[in-house]
């Protein structure tokens, strides 16, 4: 399946970010149109980054803070939703949010996708895992992506795998992150945050390839793993835009096998020295609570918003309070 996190759309907010969309420079050469089901000639920014094409997007003016965005497993990065990146630009950021490899509109890994279910075993039993990338390239994506737009260093915010890889930019590339938050993530040690046995189903069931029924799933994935607040229309609207713009869900499979692949980041997240905001729903169930009370206890200095009412999702509700944290967290690192 390509799992769809309940981000809520703000369409009143979307005329606000327009005027700061970048031009669309390129043709996006690396992306699998047939996957897709978009023509050739559809016209994406697009950049060239450790040997893939990387489509982006930038909102605000370049001389302010850079913040960039990571979305998570199979997602693409219009899950991002304007209502949220304008409460970032009002708080003076410049934002840029990108399709990972293997999702959106960026490069497709050649091949047939890896057994989900049989690698899923070998993980949980404690064998080594071989995959055709990891968490570490995916963060020296999100790296060489910040050099290509000639971004020396960066706040960096993730969101469920995409906090994974935002650990690991701030391991493996330190120099390159003014401030980490992670949202919905966890350290990677098996012994916390693991899903519980609905949401794990959820996750691993094969996404149906017609567009009703691809729709239908990712709705019903985002009915169990989100919170209180889950809001099914606004759920069955992101569901169709992402399937309209990229259906993929060979990429779900390629991350999820990048992250078992990955191992536990607890020891490395303790030598960390930057200044780290982790977000948290307290009624997360695909990555439960413990994974995010994890990652802020690895991370020295690191502080913990959890919220009431949030699960695997972010809700509308909370926007302008996870903005200021991430404001405030950021402020730490340089001074805005």
């Amino acid at each position: 399946m390509s799992l769809i996190l309940s981000l809520s759309q703000d369409d009143d907010a979307a005329w606000r970010i327009r005027p700061y969309l970048d031009d669309c420079l390129t043709v996006a050469a690396g992306f699998n149109s047939a996957s897709c089901d978009l023509p050739r000639s559809t016209i994406v920014p697009t950049i060239a980054v450790n040997d893939i094409e990387i489509c982006y997007e930038s909102f605000g003016p370049d001389d302010a803070p850079p913040l960039l965005l990571v979305m998570g497993l199979g997602a693409q990065m219009t899950l991002w939703s304007p209502g949220f990146i304008s409460e970032l630009l009002d708080r003076g950021f410049r934002v840029i949010r990108y399709d990972n490899r293997d999702v959106g509109l960026s490069t497709k890994t050649a091949g047939d996708p890896p057994d989900v279910m049989a690698l899923y075993a070998q993980f949980l039993s404690g064998q080594p895992i071989e995959a055709p990338y990891t968490l570490s390239t995916m963060a020296s994506d999100a790296a060489a992506l910040l050099d290509a737009l000639d971004i020396p260093a960066a706040h960096i915010v993730g969101a469920s795998m995409g906090g994974m890889i935002v650990q690991t930019m701030a391991i493996d590339h330190p120099d390159k992150v003014l401030s980490l938050t992670s949202i919905m993530s966890t350290t990677g040690h098996l012994e916390v945050g693991q899903p519980d046995p609905e949401s794990m189903m959820a996750l691993l069931t094969p996404a149906p390839s017609d567009r009703d029924g691809a729709i239908r799933q990712n709705i019903e994935t985002s009915r169990v793993i989100s919170g209180e607040l889950f809001d099914e229309a606004m759920s069955r609207s992101i569901a169709a835009e992402s399937y309209d713009r990229c259906f993929h869900p060979n990429g779900t499979a390629f991350h999820l096998v990048a992250v078992a692949a990955s191992g536990d980041r607890t020891e490395a997240l303790g030598q960390l020295d930057v200044p780290t905001l982790v977000i948290h729903g307290r009624q997360d169930s695909l990555i439960t609570l413990s994974g995010g009370e994890a990652t802020a206890a690895a991370i020295p200095g690191a502080e913990l918003l959890v919220l009431g009412r949030m699960g695997h999702d972010m809700p509308k509700l909370y926007w302008p309070q996870m903005a200021d944290a991430i404001f405030n967290i950021a402020a730490r690192g340089e001074d805005i």
